[in-house]
């Protein structure tokens, strides 16, 4: 590593780190009977209250909760944001004790011990960093530690109608990478109609299921056509899937209706009501060939994709910070799934995913690496000084 700025406390941020894996936070939404926020909204609000930080406690329901915390700069500066969420997936396949932090071979494991228990010690590692050695900030410093990611992203949703920042990081696991651009997606649901009748006369009914065919075939020759040739040079291509398929009521009967539920996964540009006219034009196009085709076509949810510039000030600071604490140049990267980071950057916040390596994100078994937890917290304590500070670094 290169010379350091700011000293990381190894003890305190691993002690961090393990507190928060104890707490249960599965998502409710995602484990019947789950917890929650609430615990771990209570312990982190306690550790931003001994930095000094004005801290406030946003119910949203249900157990679901966000905690953020304002380091109040002299004034004049720009405004950081960082953001983690502080609940994880089921536990209900791990191969270890989920809420048993154990170490081994400089590896922290558990459930939400990546995704992203870590990135969260890291801030708090960053943000200790920074009051300890009394850095003089003209900007604030917003932590914020949200509920619902794995789910619907409330949290999230919630935070960006109530705080403004010049910029954000997501200490999402990025492997140390600087994550760009992301995709995006969209939730489709088709119902095809057909006509019940007995399966001995088939002058009576019309099978659902197979009108749902036609189409799949249809859309699997525009995945391979039209889609496959859609790229993004941090991204790939783009995609769609049939997720989910039900229909018809006994094997002796033609189906009446037939429900298909579809994934597309969006790039940068494209847009739901640009999805919605590409598969709305499949269906009009089987209507007009096949007379006694019908289907209803539902868009019932969808994220944007992320994709934000390389020279805005606060991806200077975090190339500058990076290349000052390791001595040498960050990866630019994209992300295949979905963040936080597009609600924010829909919000006018530019917002970059930075965050440790490790394994197992959702997985039987979860770890990650304690020595880049530690590198993400100086680089974040060093972006913290720079883009907070008295001057950016230049072009």
């Amino acid at each position: 590593m290169a010379s350091s700025r700011f000293n990381i406390d190894p003890s305190r941020t691993l002690q961090d780190l393990q507190d928060l894996i104890r707490i249960n936070s599965v998502n409710p939404e995602l484990e019947t009977g789950a917890p929650g926020e609430t615990d771990i909204s209570i312990f982190l609000a306690s550790v931003l209250e001994e930095l000094g930080m004005k801290v406030k406690i946003s119910d949203l329901g249900n157990n679901r909760v966000n905690v953020t915390g304002i380091l109040r700069g002299s004034g004049g500066g720009k405004t950081l944001l960082l953001n983690g969420h502080s609940d994880t997936v089921d536990t209900l396949n791990m191969e270890i004790d989920p809420f048993d932090p154990v170490v081994r071979e400089g590896k922290v494991y558990g459930r939400g011990s990546l995704d992203m228990k870590g990135g969260i010690s890291s801030i708090l590692a960053a943000l200790r960093a920074v009051v300890k050695e009394k850095c003089p900030l003209k900007g604030d410093v917003v932590a914020a530690f949200v509920a619902d990611e794995e789910y619907r992203s409330i949290g999230t949703e919630a935070l960006v109608k109530e705080i403004s920042a010049d910029g954000a990081i997501i200490c999402e696991p990025t492997a140390l990478g600087l994550i760009l651009a992301h995709k995006g997606f969209t939730w489709n649901r088709i119902v095809f109609h057909g006509k019940a009748a007995h399966g001995s006369r088939p002058e009576e009914g019309i099978d659902a299921i197979a009108k749902a065919g036609g189409f799949l075939s249809r859309m699997d020759e525009f995945e391979k056509q039209v889609l496959s040739k859609r790229t993004h040079p941090l991204l790939g291509r783009a995609s769609i899937h049939a997720a989910l398929i039900s229909g018809g009521t006994g094997i002796s009967t033609y189906p009446g209706k037939c429900v298909l539920q579809l994934e597309r996964r969006t790039l940068p540009g494209e847009t739901p009501e640009k999805v919605r006219e590409e598969i709305d034009h499949i269906l009009e196009d089987l209507s007009k060939e096949d007379r006694f085709f019908k289907a209803d076509h539902e868009q019932y949810f969808w994220r944007s994709p992320l994709e934000i510039r390389e020279d805005l000030p606060l991806v200077r600071c975090l190339e500058k910070a990076f290349y000052e604490t390791l001595g040498e140049t960050p990866r630019i990267c994209g992300f295949s799934g979905w963040a936080d980071s597009a609600l924010m950057n829909d919000a006018g916040i530019p917002a970059v995913n930075f965050g440790p390596s490790g394994l197992g994100l959702h997985g039987s078994v979860e770890y990650v690496d304690l020595r880049s937890v530690l590198i993400c917290a100086e680089v974040i304590a060093t972006t913290i000084a720079d883009f907070c500070g008295d001057e950016l670094p230049g072009p």
